[in-house]
């Protein structure tokens, strides 16, 4: 068994016994056990009563977190003439058509989010096998194949948050930064848990949302009430 550091025995005695706790109560658990030298990530992991392998229980969404992530999103945009043009002037880190598509064939992928002009997804779609595992492939139904890229760009910019449920019925997700203050992590929570469940798709059937767990990248999780995370 790996002998495990004295930083994560410490996180993980302060959180025994914790569970089912509120959200303000969870934020401040995680943020006083988190002391790697990094400013960590603050993750949300929410199971559903659903099973994706089913259409009609599809969940997937998008939300613009009210604090933003913390994070510097990288924006590649599939496009050409004056909509390349709209996509640079908004802040798209990468812009092309071909060449970008066989720099992405290279397996050179240097972006977080793919967003693409409609007439540009006959190219985009034969990157399908390379984009959709990493849940890159641009969407309508998220809003990345438009033909506003200025607004998609700088949505993506600005704390945009996808989401999709995994296999098992999972879905994890970024949601800020441990530096950020307990009351702008807190909104970004019930905003998130807010959006996935009006994302609740027309197959799932009795419970929806079956538990919602935080953590820091490198500590320990927590479960939360449910009722707690519901928007205020």
């Amino acid at each position: 068994m790996a002998k495990i550091g004295k930083r994560t025995a410490t996180a993980q005695k302060a959180f025994e016994g914790k569970s089912l706790i509120t959200v303000e109560d969870a934020v401040a658990l995680i943020k006083g056990a988190a002391s790697a030298k990094f400013d960590e990530t603050l993750e949300i992991a929410m199971n559903l009563g659903v099973d994706p392998r089913h259409a009609d229980q599809m969940v997937r969404g998008v939300v613009a977190l009210p604090n933003g992530t913390g994070k510097t999103v990288r924006v590649a945009v599939f496009a050409r003439g004056a909509k390349a043009d709209e996509a640079k002037a908004a802040g798209a880190d990468i812009v092309g058509a071909e060449d970008l598509m066989e720099t992405i064939q290279s397996g050179k992928i240097e972006f977080d989010r793919c967003i693409a002009t409609p007439d540009m997804m006959p190219l985009v779609g034969r990157l399908g096998k390379i984009l959709g595992p990493r849940n890159l492939m641009p969407n309508p139904k998220v809003g990345t194949v438009t033909m506003d890229v200025k607004t998609a760009v700088e949505a993506a910019k600005g704390g945009e948050v996808q989401f999709k449920v995994e296999k098992a019925g999972v879905i994890h997700a970024g949601i800020g930064k441990v530096s950020f203050s307990d009351e702008k992590l807190a909104e970004n929570i019930r905003a998130f848990v807010e959006a996935v469940t009006r994302a609740r798709p027309t197959g799932a059937k009795g419970s929806y949302l079956k538990k919602i767990s935080l953590a820091s990248t490198m500590g320990p999780g927590v479960a939360l009430d449910l009722a707690s995370a519901a928007a205020k």
